[in-house]
């Protein structure tokens, strides 16, 4: 399957900023996105190579269910999503407070 350049920037949605993704940036080189829920990890890796220009070791992916939350008497659930955590290859990094990644 070619992979077409249209199609990999838009796998990748939003760097993800917690405790956690900071925490494992710093410890394991590893970088943490919000992709699309169909995005392969051959596409991750793909698509984050060529966004940031960096040699990525390995892709891991876990799906990310929605919270149910609660509008008054209305009870309602957010989206499902997709978490991928990229390992990036020895000496490379990703300075994701200098790269402006498109916000939806």
């Amino acid at each position: 399957m070619g992979m077409n350049q249209e199609r990999l920037l838009q796998v990748i949605l939003a760097p993800v900023v917690s405790e956690k993704s900071t925490m494992v940036a710093e410890k394991n080189q590893q970088v943490v996105f919000r992709v699309v829920a169909n995005a392969t990890k051959p596409e991750i890796k793909a698509a984050v190579e060529l966004l940031f220009n960096v040699k990525v070791d390995g892709v891991s992916t876990l799906n990310v269910k929605g919270k149910s939350k609660r509008f008054g008497r209305f009870v309602g659930k957010r989206k499902d999503w997709k978490k991928a955590y990229v390992s990036l290859a020895q000496g490379q990094e990703i300075d994701l407070t200098a790269t402006p990644v498109a916000a939806e």
